[in-house]
């Protein structure tokens, strides 16, 4: 059996669903209107029909009105309307003869089928049909099942009008719901978006700046101490301090162009992989701290993200001792790369990393921001880091990762990109 919808797209259907349509928006409007409209038009062909029949009576005139008059009242109420008219109709039925304002009923039962509920719906329906029997006995006592299949025609049309209406009303209403659900939940995704990607560049920002800075400190301060005593250092470490400040501006204007939308001329260089780990070291030595490395494993099969990872939280720790422990210090970086697991061991032999200033030079303010990078940076990969105090008075940043979890948790993006950005 077909369903209701599924008449929509034939002419008829379409033709009638266009001009229900137009009328329920102007019901919509102006309830009252139309509803006096429709009680008036039912009332005035009823009265047409009985005198052309010569059927004018008091009481088919009061039954006429008592048909149409519940109709002004269909906006607020159209359960109460359509027991109104079927109790009338009723009457009708046993003091006097059918007329035209019977159509009463049907248009009663078309509101019922459009704004009630499946409960409603059935009562009505059960109600007419057993209305148009009573007709079909009472009035037709010769053609009964042809008067009874002509009012049984016209119910079903009216209950199927009404419920065509209401199943596409009910269409719209549920695709309009869902691109208001669809338009919230893409807001709320690019807001997600925007806010994974400004922590994303803040990392990136912070690990180019606060490590590049803290190593132009350092040579900078040893450059101002050796320039009495040893003048050809202090000249080297200025070099340094000025080769270190021009990649550190490269970096940034790459990032910064990048973020504008800017093609650069320059070509663009590979995030920083484990192989730059060296050249890593070899800034912290120049800076003045004595670094052991140890290695564990073949650390160039690893992700090219999980790579950039361990570098960046293993630059986030030297920084740290550069910035924070006493002098003189010693760091050791640790990296092991064993049964799908990367750990990362950086500690320092100074105290007062992460607790106290050098005696000798200003600490630098610290908001926290590292530590939280470094954290963020363990999460993308499933991964854990422990940060504090050693027993000896040093400083310890241990990173373990999953060197299978080849790109990031959900909500993060793969590395890709010019240098600094992620």
């Amino acid at each position: 059996m077909r369903d209701v919808a599924d008449f929509s797209d034939e002419p008829l259907f379409t033709w009638l669903n266009q001009r229900v349509e137009r009328i329920s928006r102007l019901s919509a409007r102006h309830p009252l209107l139309v509803d006096g409209t429709l009680a008036t038009c039912a009332a005035t062909a009823s009265v047409i029909g009985l005198a052309i029949q010569h059927r004018v009576t008091p009481a088919m005139l009061a039954f006429c009105a008592a048909l149409c008059a519940p109709l002004l009242l269909r906006h607020r109420a159209p359960r109460a309307t359509y027991a109104a008219v079927a109790l009338v109709a009723l009457l009708q039925w046993f003091l006097s003869g059918p007329q035209l304002a019977d159509v009463a009923v049907l248009i009663a039962l078309y509101w019922v089928c459009l704004e009630c509920d499946a409960t409603s719906i059935l009562a009505a329906v059960v109600v007419a049909e057993v209305g148009a029997i009573m007709l079909a006995l009472r009035w037709e006592a010769r053609e009964e099942f042809k008067y009874w299949c002509g009012v049984t025609g016209l119910t079903v049309a009216a209950a199927a009008v009404g419920l065509m209406i209401r199943q596409r009303r009910e269409l719209l209403e549920s695709l309009r719901e869902r691109a208001a659900r669809l338009e919230r939940e893409r807001d709320q995704q690019a807001e997600l978006g925007a806010a994974a990607e400004r922590a994303r560049i803040a990392r990136e920002m912070h690990d180019i700046v606060s490590h590049n800075l803290t190593v132009m400190i350092a040579l900078a301060d040893g450059a101002r101490y050796a320039l009495e005593a040893s003048p050809a250092q202090a000249a080297g470490a200025i070099e340094r301090c000025s080769a270190t400040g021009r990649q550190a501006l490269v970096e940034m204007r790459r990032l910064l162009g990048v973020l504008r939308g800017e093609s650069t001329a320059g070509p663009f260089e590979p995030q920083p992989t484990l192989d730059r780990l060296d050249e890593l070291i070899a800034r912290v030595r120049e800076a003045g701290i004595s670094v052991a490395v140890e290695t564990d494993g073949d650390l160039r099969e690893l992700a090219p993200g999980v790579q950039l990872a361990v570098f960046r939280v293993a630059q986030e720790a030297l920084t740290n001792t550069l910035k924070h422990a006493e002098r003189p210090t010693s760091a050791h970086v640790g990296l092991r790369c064993r049964g799908g697991q990367v750990e990362l061991d950086v500690t320092n032999s100074g105290p007062g990393a992460g607790s106290g200033p050098a005696p000798s030079r200003p600490r630098a303010s610290s908001d926290g921001r590292g530590l939280l990078g470094m954290r963020e940076r363990a999460l993308l990969y499933d991964g854990e880091l422990e940060a504090g105090p050693t027993q000896d008075g040093g400083w310890r940043v241990h990173l373990r990762l999953d060197a299978g979890a080849a790109t990031p948790s959900v909500g993060a993006s793969a590395p890709v990109g010019p240098v600094g950005v992620v």
